[in-house]
């Protein structure tokens, strides 16, 4: 199998940390985090990829504040719109593959099913708005390009949904939930271990650029199953290891108010994500990995 040279964004964050493990058998994984490759800073992402020139780019960075996006729309279009597409044109100088992670944020969530690649996009907050930008400018580049969107991303570290339930759980007797939003809670390992069989396809493939031409465009990457905030706390609280009598109680999103609007369904299908490249797990199972661990 032939080596690759990756350069991988956002090593910090929760994908980020994950990525940089599961890669390492694909090849050679630069590694950086917003220090080394500041993504609100477009010239240093150009100099960067101009120096690493990598086979591959992988980009799990994003600014991810979806509430104070509102109030700071430029640099959440910076981050998340513009530089996807500076790292795509740069991509494209070198003859650079890109992967790139987006969200469930780019649907408004009116839709009774799970949403499908093909269904159509109209995001209801800035942040939704920046990341389909980033979707928009990639594509735009005309480069060889996987476009994961996924959801509800926790993990053991950082900041996410399971951490908080588990530390208010020890601070409060009652925990009061959302319980009329739906969607998959993806275990940020998940996400990782899904990219990396893509990637070990691709290093494996007799002709690298025909696999490209098959397999490039988007896919929804996501645990499956549904749920709610409140199924998830649920799932999160019943765990052995969490000692925690607090109450769960089910709220509606209006007796929640935050400043951005958040989709009503999440529910993202993965069938083709599943059909082309791997199985990916239901939320609870991959929950219970990540709360045995």
């Amino acid at each position: 199998m032939k080596k690759m040279r990756i350069l991988l964004t956002g090593k910090s964050g929760q994908v980020g940390y994950e990525l940089e493990r599961s890669l390492q058998p694909c090849g050679e994984v630069i590694a950086l985090d917003r220090k080394g490759m500041d993504l609100a800073d477009l010239a240093r992402v150009r100099d960067v990829i101009r120096s690493v020139k990598p086979d591959l780019i992988i980009n799990p960075a994003a600014y991810t504040a979806v509430d104070k996006a509102e109030t700071e729309p430029d640099l959440a279009m910076r981050i998340n719109g513009e530089a996807p597409g500076v790292m795509a044109e740069e991509a494209r100088k070198i003859g650079a593959a890109m992967i790139h992670y987006s969200t469930d944020y780019v649907f408004d969530g009116s839709k009774a099913t799970p949403y499908t690649e093909d269904d159509p996009t109209c995001p209801i907050n800035v942040y939704g708005s920046s990341k389909l930008a980033g979707e928009q400018a990639i594509r735009a580049a005309d480069i060889p390009h996987l476009i994961l969107r996924t959801s509800w991303v926790y993990g053991l570290r950082g900041k996410n949904f399971l951490l908080t339930i588990m530390r208010l759980a020890q601070e409060r007797d009652e925990l009061r939930i959302v319980s009329d939003q739906h969607g998959a809670p993806t275990w940020c390992r998940t996400i990782a271990d899904a990219t990396a069989a893509i990637v070990t396809q691709t290093v494996s493939a007799e002709d690298t650029e025909a696999w490209w031409r098959l397999h490039s465009g988007l896919y929804h990457l996501t645990a499956q199953g549904r749920t709610t905030w409140y199924g998830f706390a649920k799932a999160v609280l019943e765990h052995p290891s969490v000692t925690s009598t607090s109450a769960v109680i089910p709220i509606e999103s209006s007796e929640y108010p935050v400043p951005a609007r958040r989709p009503a369904n999440s529910v993202m299908s993965g069938k083709r994500l599943m059909k082309t490249f791997c199985e990916l797990p239901t939320w609870d199972s991959a929950l219970k990995l990540c709360q045995d661990r």
